[in-house]
């Protein structure tokens, strides 16, 4: 084991160097006596002098003998025995066990002795309170109160406000932040605003590690969840650029404008490959495309989000694609957000069209802002847009199992909770963060968090669970720590979890039968030629509210009186 430790510091830190010389005293001043001064003082006569006269104490140090002290024990294994009783003789000890219990004394002798063993005995009775005595019997969990605080707050460096448009953590157990920003609003004036995106150490706050300098805005940035220091880029001008953080601040590859997309790169995710250099992107002009950064001169492949014809694609009657999601145990499988509020499924195995484009589930009635797969349960996918959050399960396609109520703020994003499997989080655009868990409630959420009074953008959640990352409009980033009952599962979250997810799939399932016979048996009688009057699919008697139907009479009525006199005028106007 060492025992010293070098202090170094740097020379420039001593301070001014200190020289010495050997000199002699030298005199400052003088002042000789003067004994003209001596008859301008008054001698003081009598002088009284102070003394103490309280007792004196004085402190006496005494050393005594010391005595020693030794402590010693006894080992009872079978009671103490008479010389004369041999203990390993099973005989002698029985006939001698018997002649004292035959004693008169021997039951008064017994009484007394027990209240002092019994004392004895409750002296040794304790509880190391870390040691769990029962471990067949599941312990009790604490109630702890649903809470969350903001533990840092990453802002922008420059002064013109930036929206946020992604969050990526880094694979090195997320001590690192990658952040893009661009306004993506129609037609706004970008050209005075920065274009550099920002790498941030979760540990500062204060002030960026790396600032990165693209050639164009990026509104994508996502780390390779295989190496630490490769980031890949979607550009507003449709470009892709690859990233080393080693090499400096500069992309080290971008694709060609006349391979790239036609309108901005809204997302870009890595996928599943041996080399694990693959990812893809998807943009607004309706194509999503898979990229080998090592070799960017063209796409590996091309898709036309275009489900009206598959046989003849088209890309000008393509979906817009604002939002990838995909999942690294099925590397063939992959979804895709549109900006016409649908959710397209698609499997890259296929060779054709028809083959890849799975599915389509009509999910929102705006732009799909956020997607994402359930952890544990990949079949379930949770999106938000609009007014509300649907959760859905891929055997359902025409109704989701699970949805939120419509809210008065538009949803912007949404997050699966990594390691409570239950709960999901929710952006607003008033600046309100909020918790659900599935298990507690669904109706309401678990917990609403203000987190600013600008509207939020994007959110990532920590691998590890209790850390959130929020952007917001104003560019700023707040990264929340909530409590541990929202951030680890029970023992039995995940039975609960699973059998209501079935359940719920099992509830749609019955009723998607139900509505596909209804629409048969409709079929059925209009192809016989009978006049079938269609039922709406839902009844105006829901939303009869008294009070709306007395505004809207209020309302009409005002109308007429004011368009009554100017109609009555036009007549006379006309008649003569």
């Amino acid at each position: 084991m060492e025992t010293t430790y070098i202090y170094q510091k740097k020379r420039s830190e001593f301070g001014r160097q200190c020289l010495f010389s050997d000199k002699g005293p030298d005199l400052i001043d003088n002042y000789p006596s003067n004994r003209r001064y001596l008859h301008e003082y008054i001698l003081q006569d009598p002088v009284e002098r102070g003394t103490q006269l309280s007792t004196q104490y004085a402190v006496h140090e005494l050393n005594t003998d010391r005595a020693t002290y030794v402590n010693s024990g006894m080992c009872h294994v079978e009671g103490g025995w008479p010389k004369d009783v041999n203990v390993n003789d099973e005989e002698q000890t029985k006939r001698y066990r018997r002649k004292i219990e035959k004693d008169e004394t021997y039951t008064v002798t017994l009484i007394q002795l027990c209240k002092n063993m019994e004392n004895c005995i409750l002296q040794n009775n304790a509880i190391n309170i870390y040691q769990q005595y029962y471990t067949d019997v599941e312990p009790t969990p604490l109630v702890e109160k649903n809470s969350a605080r903001t533990v840092n707050v990453y802002q922008d460096q420059y002064n013109i406000t930036r929206p946020i448009t992604n969050i990526s953590w880094s694979s090195d157990s997320g001590t690192k932040m990658a952040t893009c920003y661009c306004n993506l609003k129609y037609q706004a004036d970008i050209s005075q605003e920065s274009k550099n995106a920002l790498i941030w150490e979760v540990e500062n706050p204060n002030v960026p590690l790396l600032t990165l300098k693209p050639s164009a805005n990026a509104i994508c940035l996502e780390y390779n969840p295989k190496d630490v220091n490769t980031l890949i880029s979607g550009h507003i001008n449709g470009q892709v650029g690859v990233w080393d953080l080693r090499k400096g601040c500069e992309p080290i590859d971008m694709t060609v404008m006349e391979v790239g997309f036609r309108d901005p790169v809204h997302s870009a995710l890595w996928i599943a490959s041996k080399s694990g250099y693959e990812f893809y992107t998807g943009s607004t002009d309706g194509q999503v495309k898979w990229w080998d950064l090592r070799k960017l001169n063209e796409p590996l492949e091309t898709l036309i989000l275009d489900l009206s014809n598959l046989h003849h694609q088209v890309i000008s009657h393509a979906y817009s694609a604002i939002r990838l999601e995909y999942e690294m145990t099925m590397p063939t499988r992959f979804m895709v957000g549109t900006e016409e509020g649908f959710i397209v499924a698609g499997n890259r195995k296929g060779k054709t069209p028809q083959e890849k484009l799975t599915g389509k589930y009509q999910a929102h009635l705006g732009p799909v802002m956020g997607l994402e797969r359930n952890p544990m349960y990949a079949k379930n996918f949770l999106s938000v847009g609009d007014w509300t959050a649907r959760i859905w399960s891929e055997e359902c396609r025409e109704s989701c199992i699970m949805w939120t109520n419509y809210h008065k703020a538009m949803l912007t994003d949404c997050a699966w909770s990594p390691t409570r499997f239950s709960v999901y989080f929710t952006t607003r655009s008033d600046g309100v963060l909020d918790v659900w868990d599935i298990l507690q409630q669904q109706k309401h959420a678990c917990i609403g968090v203000k987190i600013c009074d600008d509207a939020l953008t994007k959110i990532r959640t920590h691998e590890a669970g209790r850390l959130v990352a929020v952007g917001s409009q104003k560019g700023t980033i707040y990264l929340v720590e909530f409590s541990e009952n929202l951030s680890f599962s029970t023992k039995n979250d995940k039975a609960l979890l699973t059998a209501m997810f079935e359940r719920e799939t099992k509830r749609e399932k019955i009723l998607e039968g139900r509505n596909r016979e209804l629409r048969l048996k409709l079929k059925a009688k209009a192809e016989k030629g009978d006049e079938i009057e269609k039922e709406p699919s839902w009844s105006p008697l829901i939303f009869v509210d008294h009070h709306v139907m007395e505004a809207e009479a209020d309302f009409l009525n005002t109308i007429d009186s004011i368009l009554h006199p100017v109609v009555e005028e036009e007549k006379k106007a006309e008649e003569t």
